[in-house]
């Protein structure tokens, strides 16, 4: 039995960046950014006005009259140039005409016909947008990087139509056993409703990964060959239970018979003991345990950072952060314990007082996995713990 940390660097060490592709802009949202995207204009591509009113040339006074010689909105520039004495009607993001080097806002005018009279205390802000204030045509957005809604807005702004991200990675999951039914399905007294792999799904798709549910493989050579048949072409393999050793247990040998490679096989973690990692064929392959918690806790600690490292974003264990202990914590044995907690403020963090794998509920309440090391002495109510956020 190795540890959590020795596991995760086993599973990091095999797995490789996948290959990249194009992607338009507006199917970007998520994806893994691989190359940098570098501006083609200033933005703004002009001097412009930030806010609605009265383009002026030179310092201005109290009460002066000007004469208002047009117009400038946005996308419709003024052509001519402002002097002494005049002015012309201007719109936030219209571009500034020349000889003008303030902005006085409607606010503190009053206007009669072609004529303006300015108040008696135009502000000191000019409202003048400078060219290239927010980027530069050659300024460059790094790689890699995970591409959020403002970043796509950054980018068409630069005039980037186009990507280079990474290919998406294609998880197959499948679930195992005799006493599993689809939901939907009707179960006998003996059996259960399969739930792990629709979160293992959605997990995989939220770090940008295509992610497909196999049907499920019963304890069965036979059958659990054709289930992993199906998953050919997957960059991640999944399997959910059937990764121990009973005699039912008969993932990791058919696996074997059909040319995968274990790496290891039991990690020193509570929850998630019997969980089993290698290669098949072209594939990473990661046997989950079967208890719906124990699968979904791994899902976190393994499955996530994987789908990470595949799409060029480095081989990194989840990020932690610490907070305060609200309860005294007993002593832990020699796994290292991920305990499901509830996040307070200050921030403090409190472990759920249930923590059976099995407990889909406590899960669903908790927001962190609080991390308590092997062989803790116990800690006292105020002590600082590491966590992961969920």
């Amino acid at each position: 039995m190795i540890s959590y940390d020795e596991a995760l660097g086993h599973v990091l060490a095999m797995t490789e960046a996948l290959d990249v592709e194009q992607a338009d802009l507006a199917q970007a949202a998520g994806r893994v950014l691989r190359a940098p995207v570098v501006a083609q204009r200033d933005q703004p591509p002009f001097v412009a006005s930030a806010m609605d009113g009265y383009a002026v040339a030179g310092p201005v006074t109290p009460g002066a009259r000007l004469s208002v010689i047009g117009t400038a909105a946005a996308g419709h520039s003024f052509d001519g140039a402002v002097g002494p004495g005049q002015t012309v009607r201007i719109f936030t993001g219209a571009p500034v005409p020349e000889g003008a080097d303030r902005i006085i806002i409607q606010e503190d005018v009053a206007r009669t016909g072609d004529m303006i009279t300015l108040g008696e205390g135009p502000e000191a802000n000019r409202h003048i947008r400078a060219q290239g204030v927010d980027f530069s045509a050659g300024d460059r957005v790094s790689a890699p990087r995970r591409l959020r809604p403002a970043d796509l807005a950054l980018l068409a702004a630069m005039n980037c139509p186009h990507v280079t991200v990474s290919r998406r990675p294609d998880v197959a999951i499948m679930a195992t056993g005799d006493e599993l039914v689809m939901p939907g399905e009707v179960p006998r007294l003996d059996q259960i409703i399969a739930s792990n792999a629709f979160a293992l799904k959605a997990m995989a798709e939220a770090e940008g990964a295509s992610a497909r549910i196999l049907p499920i493989a019963a304890d069965t050579e036979a059958s659990l060959r054709a289930v992993f048949e199906l998953a050919a072409g997957s960059d991640v393999i999944v399997t959910i239970g059937g990764a121990s050793v009973g005699d039912h247990d008969l993932v990791g040998p058919v696996a074997d018979a059909m040319g995968a490679s274990r790496a290891f096989y039991k990690v020193a973690m509570r929850p998630g003991k019997p969980l089993m990692a290698g290669r098949m064929g072209q594939a990473l392959l990661l046997g989950l345990p079967g208890n719906p918690v124990s699968s979904i806790v791994c899902g976190h600690l393994f499955l996530r950072p994987v789908l990470r490292a595949l799409q060029g974003l480095g081989a990194y264990p989840l990020p932690t952060a610490s907070a305060a202990l609200t309860v005294d914590l007993p002593a832990n044995g020699p796994r290292t314990h991920f305990m499901r907690a509830t996040l307070g403020p200050g921030p403090s963090i409190t472990p759920m007082a249930q923590q059976d794998s099995s407990l889909l509920g406590v899960l669903c309440a908790a927001d962190a996995l609080m991390i308590q090391p092997a062989d803790d002495p116990g800690q006292q109510a105020g002590a600082q713990m590491r966590y992961i956020a969920l």
